[in-house]
């Protein structure tokens, strides 16, 4: 019983948060970017939309799945244990801020609005394999493991990318 109380209470792992926030983030940008651009909107009011709606949706898968977890430990809760749970979602949000810059970006002026999508897609294909190969070599796996860990964590962000490309 102690044993259940005490993994109940214990906080999230940080390197295992910011992995599963990191990649499920990454996998969001690409997703909603690909689906947004869908009809070829590439003009700077339409970025500044899909940023917006980018930073929405992240918000509310954060706030989703901080929930989900929340209600699913069976354990009593303290307090705050709500909120903590919330914040434990940063790194879902943190993930796609990038994307949203590069999308806001180009409704601002900073970059021509129509192709942007393909350095976003390039930017979160090389997050899932940065989180991939740095979350392996912290777990002190071999550089070849950590490589390979790299590759199959870019490849969900390729599957969106070529899903993109045969729906259009």
């Amino acid at each position: 019983m102690a044993d259940t109380e005490a993994a109940a209470s214990r906080p999230h792992d940080t390197r295992e948060a910011v992995l599963f926030g990191g990649v499920y983030g990454s996998v969001l940008a690409c997703s909603m970017v690909a689906a947004l651009t869908q009809y070829g909107h590439t003009s700077r009011n339409s970025r500044r939309y899909d940023a917006a709606w980018l930073l929405v949706t992240a918000l509310a898968s954060a706030l989703a799945h901080g929930y989900a977890h929340y209600i699913a430990e069976r354990a009593p809760h303290r307090r705050w244990d709500a909120l903590r749970t919330l914040a434990d979602e940063w790194p879902l949000v943190a993930a796609v801020l990038p994307t949203a810059v590069i999308l806001a970006g180009a409704g601002w002026g900073w970059w021509p609005p129509n192709g942007v999508e393909y350095p976003a897609f390039a930017l979160n294909i090389t997050l899932l394999f940065t989180l991939g190969l740095v979350t392996a070599r912290w777990s002190h796996r071999s550089w070849a493991t950590a490589i390979g860990s790299g590759a199959v964590d870019a490849m969900l962000g390729v599957v969106v990318v070529v899903a993109n490309a045969v729906i259009k």
